[in-house]
């Protein structure tokens, strides 16, 4: 099977995005399939203004997906803007698709509602979206519950191509990311950068301890049953921890007798003994830009085979180009 993801440059990578996403993308190309995997950085201009801080951006999402185990000899790994012909796609595609087809993507109305700017890129943002996964005849797309939408998009706009011009893409499928992997942020709400909630994959382990010290919790005495189902520490404790000693947690917890900063101090020795061996390789791959830079350049370049060779046969299908190839 051939799988496609791509993540927006918009800030730094956080454990949310790693249970979310990036732990099960290093799964998914460790079970055979051929994945490609790149920086959707076209996507981030309509977030992101300041091109200084969007290179940042960019170097920080190829540095964190290779320092968690993202192997270039396993999969294909780029930047967007490195394959122009998604562009040129996006265009051919926009000459097909209904505006009401986009006007009922709640994505749009939600970043507006959010003080997204709104323009044009931000309204068509499924279109190019489409084309990233389509231009390489993916068969599996990972996303969450809450982007099924966009890629019911992309599916419709496969079948309008197809059926107006002939059968040259992929109807590509959801592969739904784990949603018990979704990550609260550390006041509770969705972690995500724009909250300021999140723990950083690569911050300093002295800086993890203390955000996740200082998580709020109820006034429950210490020798109080408490409920783990409503508890912050013990949501992470749930992703960090083995099933055996989640359950020991959770009678400790209906038992009582138990402080939280017991539970905290145990949520940080294990926090930073799962994010060590990443930080160990960022710090190694931030001495080494070169290495970095020429795994996605190579990337592009595979995955810029991949896109030409259907783009000639879109050019051909539309009367881009002349004659049959």
């Amino acid at each position: 099977m051939r799988v496609l993801s791509g993540i927006q440059p918009s800030g730094k990578l956080h454990i949310g995005n790693y249970f979310g996403a990036l732990r099960q993308y290093v799964e998914l190309q460790n079970q055979g399939h051929e994945c490609l995997y790149f920086i959707a950085n076209y996507h981030a201009l309509t977030s992101v203004a300041d091109p200084q801080e969007l290179r940042e951006y960019v170097d920080e999402v190829a540095l964190g997906f290779l320092s968690v185990g993202l192997d270039p000899e396993k999969v294909i790994f780029f930047r967007q803007s490195d394959v122009p012909e998604v562009t040129e796609l996006t265009w051919i595609f926009s000459c097909l698709t209904p505006m009401g087809l986009l006007e009922r993507c709640h994505s749009y109305k939600d970043k507006i509602q959010q003080g997204v700017a709104p323009s044009h890129g931000l309204f068509a943002y499924p279109v190019l979206q489409a084309s990233d996964i389509l231009i390489y005849n993916s068969n599996l797309v990972p996303v969450g519950q809450d982007q099924k939408q966009h890629l019911e998009v992309t599916r419709d706009i496969a079948q309008k191509f197809n059926n107006r011009y002939g059968e040259i893409f992929n109807i590509p499928e959801a592969y739904i990311l784990d949603e018990t992997a979704v990550v609260p942020g550390l006041d509770g709400q969705k972690m995500s950068k724009s909250y300021n909630n999140t723990l950083e994959l690569f911050e300093p382990a002295n800086s993890i301890k203390k955000k996740i010290m200082r998580i709020v919790t109820d006034s429950t005495p210490v020798e109080e049953p408490k409920d783990p189902s409503t508890c912050l520490v013990y949501a992470f404790l749930k992703l960090v921890a083995s099933e055996e000693e989640c359950k020991a947690w959770h009678k400790r917890y209906t038992d009582g007798g138990m402080g939280y900063g017991e539970a905290k101090k145990r949520l940080a020795e294990l926090t930073n003994e799962l994010l060590a061996p990443f930080r160990a390789r960022y710090e190694e791959l931030t001495r080494n830009r070169d290495y970095v830079e020429d795994v996605l350049t190579q990337g592009a370049k595979k995955a810029r085979a991949i896109a030409q060779e259907i783009m000639e046969k879109v050019r051909s299908a539309t009367g881009i180009t002349a004659g049959n190839k």
